[in-house]
């Protein structure tokens, strides 16, 4: 069985960066963030689910997740949040445990779980938890560039995530963000060594 390795942090602080480098040292990666992207883009899996339970008016004209509404919705409304919840976790988990199957042959895998300090049941999928972890403005200025949200938007969802000192108190290992690709690139590089090297004893 596959060392399993929970990758998590907030929102900017540069996890698919990391999960990328990882995959560069031949780490197998599953992110459930892209799993959650296809499970409600145009055809998939829960679309019909979320049209149950929010109404057409949440989908949109090519039948995907109308994302910037349902946003609006969930910052409002912590009900809505938990029905969208109830629906995508469960998938993204099935759709997950599939992949982590599918990547046994890897010498370690990384499971991407942003909300994985709120999740009981990813936590019981992984042996180790990683946190990626940088300043919050650093990660307030990320997320503005990126997504074209305002500080407003940004600072509202950051209020909504795991505060960042309960984040780190669940980590076995936190790779620092807000230095430099190169020193990226070294945490990430000792990490894998450590990875590969001790798996057995993990």
């Amino acid at each position: 069985m596959s060392l399993c390795i929970g990758l998590t942090g907030g929102i900017g602080s540069g996890k698919s960066t990391v999960a990328a480098l990882f995959a560069e040292h031949g780490a197998g990666i599953v992110d459930t963030d892209a799993i959650a992207r296809r499970l409600t883009e145009t055809g998939g899996g829960a679309i019909e689910a979320i049209r149950a339970a929010f109404g057409s008016g949440y989908i949109t004209n090519d039948g995907a997740l109308d994302r910037a509404k349902m946003r609006g919705l969930i910052f409002s409304d912590d009900g809505a949040k938990q029905r969208l919840e109830h629906i995508l976790h469960p998938l993204i988990r099935k759709q997950a445990k599939v992949q982590l199957r599918q990547l046994q042959d890897k010498p370690y895998i990384i499971l991407v779980v942003p909300l994985l300090p709120e999740s009981p049941a990813f936590r019981q999928l992984v042996q180790r938890v990683l946190v990626v972890d940088c300043d919050e403005n650093t990660r307030i200025a990320r997320v503005i560039d990126r997504n074209k949200m305002t500080g407003e938007e940004v600072r509202a969802i950051l209020a909504r995530q795991t505060p960042r000192a309960e984040r780190l108190e669940l980590a076995d290992d936190v790779i620092r963000n807000d230095t430099g690709m190169d020193s990226l690139s070294e945490q990430v590089s000792i990490l894998h060594e450590r990875y590969t090297g001790a798996q057995s004893s993990l």
